[in-house]
């Protein structure tokens, strides 16, 4: 198991993960991930400052994915854990909670002082990893992710 950088030639297959496990939810495709239009390139989308999306390879193959950015239309040291996603055959395995870490560690390093995130209220499997973290719940939105279709909001103190 292997998690790095993502790489401009990790753009589609990242895609087809994304919206794979989005499918597989039952996730709406508007007012979610599914809708971004930076979904097919998301190397290109990662490469403004204080921005890094990661890969979680195992035997060579993308099986999850997640990234750190500012949080959108928030002032302060306030990021978004944004698009964390794993195929079903990488779930229950130990592999989102190293993930989250290194977004984690990444987030500090980049001076953010919050972690924000948005999730669907049926995903229990990642709340329950988000609150082993340490994430809370919030009442409503902070910022404009843009994905309305998000009811569960959280944060985490760095």
């Amino acid at each position: 198991m292997v998690i790095r950088a993502i790489k401009k030639s990790d753009n589609p297959t990242v895609a087809k993960v994304v919206r794979q496990v989005l499918e597989d939810l039952g996730v709406p495709k508007v007012g979610t991930a599914y809708a971004d239009k930076a979904l097919d390139m998301m190397y290109e989308t990662y490469q403004k400052p204080k921005s890094e999306y990661f890969v979680l390879e195992v035997n060579g193959r993308i099986l999850g994915c997640a990234g750190i950015a500012p949080l959108d239309h928030y002032e302060g040291l306030v990021c978004e854990l944004q698009k964390m996603y794993f195929l079903e055959e990488a779930r229950g395995k130990g592999y989102g909670e190293k993930m989250i870490q290194v977004c984690l560690q990444k987030a500090r390093e980049f001076g953010f002082e919050q972690c924000y995130l948005e999730t669907m209220p049926y995903m229990k499997a990642a709340q329950k990893l988000y609150t082993k973290t340490g994430f809370t719940y919030l009442d409503g939105p902070m910022g404009d992710t843009g994905h309305y279709a998000c009811p569960v909001h959280m944060i985490l103190d760095l």
